[in-house]
């Protein structure tokens, strides 16, 4: 029997965010659940990853986290998950994200979110995975980096070729779609260029 495809989802863990944004995390749940995906997140019960997952599992579906066992330790992770990584250092975590999941979608967030971010867009440049990475441009959060990224490619320092390893959606429904038509993921043992393999 061949697992579920997965989608990894960046996102804050902050409850000091404007609360405009935790219905479009909750949505983005409930979509990946309804595709019958399972949600790959950071295990945090707050922020947008609490709401990504709580709309997950509302929708009836499978959450899977990864979380940093300190984090565990003060008790801010979803006790609801369906599974939950503990790791012990943030390069753990960040390949325990990026191995378990078929897609990336990036929700705002801060620091931590926007290193996930870049290092799964710098290993789909290097060539180490070939995967689908959304940025969910919610409420035009991501629009300042967009415009660094364009800069980048304006000016050489990233080469224009490069420039269909990322996609940009408006909302949920548009980055899903985005992951559809994007992805080339067949079950696992199939041609190696998907389940969790990089």
């Amino acid at each position: 029997m061949t697992r579920p495809f997965r989608v990894t989802v960046y996102a804050s863990s902050s409850e000091r965010i404007d609360a405009a944004y935790a219905p479009i995390a909750e949505e983005l749940g409930r979509r990946i659940a309804d595709r019958g995906w399972d949600l790959v997140w950071g295990g945090g019960r707050y922020g947008l990853m609490g709401a990504v997952s709580r709309g997950a599992r509302a929708a009836g579906g499978r959450t899977i986290g990864v979380i940093l066992q300190q984090f565990q330790d003060k008790n801010v992770h979803c006790t609801a998950a369906v599974e939950m990584t503990s790791v012990s250092d943030m390069r753990s975590r960040k390949r325990g994200l990026d191995e378990a999941g078929d897609a990336f979608i990036a929700l705002p967030g801060g620091l931590g979110t926007l290193e996930e971010l870049l290092e799964i867009l710098s290993l789909k440049q290097l060539g180490f995975h070939r995967k689908p990475v959304v940025l969910l441009d919610a409420l035009g959060y991501w629009q300042p980096l967009l415009q660094v990224l364009d800069k980048g490619f304006a000016d050489g320092f990233i080469q224009d070729h490069f420039r269909g390893i990322y996609t940009v959606a408006r909302d949920p429904a548009q980055a899903i779609e985005q992951v559809v038509s994007t992805s080339s993921w067949q079950p696992p043992g199939h041609d190696g260029r998907g389940g969790g393999t990089a």
